[in-house]
């Protein structure tokens, strides 16, 4: 098994490595052998996000009642054939992150063995505040290098939700090419697998 000691977990703000620097990457199998090792723990705030540990910020109230308010807008609303799970891992080629909110595909006994893959989640969700620019730039970029359909931005700022559609996949600067932003008064669609299944208002969602 190839051990990595003392990872690096830069505050990431960009896309980009810093180069100059001596840090570590891990490979997803690598990031699996160190948690089975119990080099990393579950209690670890940590996940890996392009070949990097990085530090997962912690929970205010409003961040953990708008996890549950959305958790319970879209269990009210979902199809059969699809659940949402909350801060629990999915697994990409080279990252294995952990959003506020997933919808995923199937029922959760198929992923005792592993995690879901980005074919297997419908849609993702981030809760931000201080973790905003973070949520907009680096983490968006991975969700859309990974193809992951849907992904929304509970943004406690400016109490508006940020809905980015149609990822570009792999390539220079990964982005998806729609945003559009709900405010409170209105509705977001919720599409599942290329089809609305239900709206939901924004100040449900909303602390």
């Amino acid at each position: 098994m190839s051990v990595v000691s003392k990872p690096f977990a830069p505050r990431l703000r960009d896309r980009t490595a810093p180069a100059a620097l001596p840090i570590y990457r891990l490979s997803v199998d690598q990031y699996h052998q160190m948690l089975d090792a119990g080099i990393l723990t579950e209690n670890d705030p940590v996940e890996l996000l392009k070949g990097w540990l990085v530090q997962k910020m912690g929970k205010n109230p409003p961040h953990s009642s708008a996890t549950l308010l959305s958790r319970q807008s879209l269990e009210r609303l979902l199809p059969a054939g699809w659940h949402v799970r909350i801060q629990e891992p999915i697994t990409t080629e080279d990252s294995e992150p952990e959003p506020d909110v997933a919808v995923v595909r199937g029922d959760s006994r198929q992923y005792v063995k592993v995690h879901p893959r980005p074919t297997d989640v419908g849609l993702l969700m981030e809760v931000s505040e201080t973790t905003l620019e973070y949520d907009r730039g680096f983490k968006k970029g991975s969700y859309a290098e990974a193809l992951i359909p849907i992904y929304w931005i509970l943004n406690l700022l400016d109490n508006v939700v940020e809905v980015y559609t149609d990822p570009t996949g792999p390539g220079e600067n990964p982005d998806y090419g729609h945003c559009h932003i709900y405010r409170a008064g209105e509705e977001i669609p919720l599409v599942i697998d290329g089809r609305e299944v239900g709206r939901i208002a924004v100040r449900d969602l909303l602390p």
